[in-house]
């Protein structure tokens, strides 16, 4: 028996390549499951996201096997990707990478607490291990091993999740300065918000920020259906370009995001604006060039941060997930070798079971005959019940007895060495 898990993730492979085996998924999954019987394939599960695209597999071949396991995935994936335009013959050399057994496992608990994602520690890699699970096993694809394997490593991405910090800290430009506002203001229930363009970055910021509570917003952008649109979308109210100075006193958070070959706030601006408001302003300047004068930090009260700052902090925070990331290595090294636990006592499962068939063949025969000899038979029930007993323990005992014999005519370490195994087996003398 063994696990195999083959895969091409964003390390390994560019995006076209990934893309490509993401759209085949389906057809994937069905040659799959076709081919399982004849490939000897008991189980399969597949983990297709954005970043990376992973078939795992159990077998119960013998482990000597397993190279001729990884030439047919190999090789099945390769007949997938020819004819891309972006795929030469050799690219899946490169690209593919193939673990076994304990690796396996080791790999999906790191997928699973998000050290093997773009973004350390992120959380929807989770999620999409649990959705990814249940359909496949709605199929009837996983069974014991991979369901086992899933389930685990669901519950160790969310143990390290608890255990450590490793999602904690922003480490994007938007929830860094969500991150920048709350050591400001504390929490941003109904704070107000100005928005100057409507560019990707600052929306992404804007959302962050309503997410933590945000609440009045302001949209001021040189095309008033552009930024229409945007304060339609976000409950918010739209102002004209020209009255954002005067209205900049009436917000806590300005977010600038425009593409002016300018400056559009110099620090006479901030000072008239703060003579009106009473307490701190947050400035948030990702535009590039910068739409905010440089000066305007040096007004009391007033705090400036340009995208260099913010990257600052997204820098020392991927820092703070790395050094996080050494304790979810260790957990997941003490889980594994629990899972390792675990894999080793199922290999004993099949003994127990015929071995539960033939006891349980042995009690049905002297069951029955013992029924019968109290129909039948002018013996007393007791003397039938101890001759029950009696049977029963000679037939159970008969091969275990043999088999001990054998041994005595083994070499003596040997022997001595299985002796003990069996002493602790039947739990027998010191």
């Amino acid at each position: 028996m063994f696990l195999l898990v083959s895969g091409i993730n964003h390390k390994t492979a560019p995006i076209s390549i990934r893309d490509q085996l993401s759209k085949k998924e389906s057809e994937i999954k069905h040659e799959l499951k076709l081919n399982a019987a004849d490939k000897q394939i008991e189980e399969i599960f597949i983990l297709s996201t954005c970043n990376r695209f992973e078939i795992y597999i159990y077998s119960n071949q013998e482990y000597s096997e397993i190279e001729k396991m990884e030439i047919y995935i190999f090789n099945f994936l390769h007949d997938k990707l020819k004819g891309h335009f972006k795929y030469k013959s050799n690219d899946l050399n490169d690209y593919l990478y193939q673990h076994r057994d304990l690796e396996v496992v080791e790999h999906l608990f790191k997928v699973a607490a998000g050290l093997d994602s773009l973004v350390k520690g992120e959380t929807q890699i989770l999620a999409q291990i649990k959705e990814q699970y249940k359909q496949f096993k709605e199929e009837n694809l996983t069974s014991t091993y991979l369901n086992q394997l899933c389930l685990e490593a669901i519950r160790v991405g969310k143990v390290i999740r608890t255990q450590t910090k490793i999602c904690e800290k922003a480490v994007s430009v938007s929830y860094a300065a969500v991150e920048l506002a709350r050591d400001l203001f504390g929490e941003l229930n109904g704070e107000k918000v100005m928005i100057l363009g409507a560019g990707e970055t600052a929306e992404l910021t804007l959302k962050s920020l309503m997410n933590y509570g945000v609440e009045g917003i302001l949209v001021a952008n040189r095309s008033y259906s552009r930024g229409s649109k945007l304060a339609e979308k976000y409950g918010g109210e739209v102002i004209r370009w020209e009255q954002f100075k005067d209205k900049a006193s009436e917000v806590d958070i300005i977010i600038a995001s425009t593409a002016a070959p300018h400056t559009l706030i110099h620090k006479k601006d901030m000072l008239k604006a703060v003579e009106k408001k009473h307490g701190p302003m947050f400035l948030i300047d990702i535009a590039m060039p910068r739409d905010i004068d440089q000066d305007v930090d040096e007004i009391a009260g007033v705090h400036l941060y340009n995208i260099d700052d913010l990257k600052m902090v997204v820098e020392k925070n991927l820092d703070f997930r790395e050094s996080e990331s050494v304790k979810a290595k260790k957990i997941i090294k003490e889980e594994k070798y629990k899972f390792e636990n675990w894999l080793k006592e199922r290999r004993c499962v099949p003994i127990i079971k015929q071995m539960r068939s033939d006891a349980k063949q042995i009690k049905e025969a002297e069951v029955e005959r013992a029924l019968h000899l109290l129909k039948n038979s002018e013996l007393k029930a007791e003397e039938i019940i101890e001759e029950l007993g009696h049977r029963l323990l000679n037939k159970i005992m008969h091969q275990p007895t043999v088999g001990l014999k054998d041994l005595a005519s083994e070499e003596e370490n040997l022997e001595r060495d299985k002796l003990k195994m069996v002493k602790k087996i039947f739990a027998v003398g010191d």
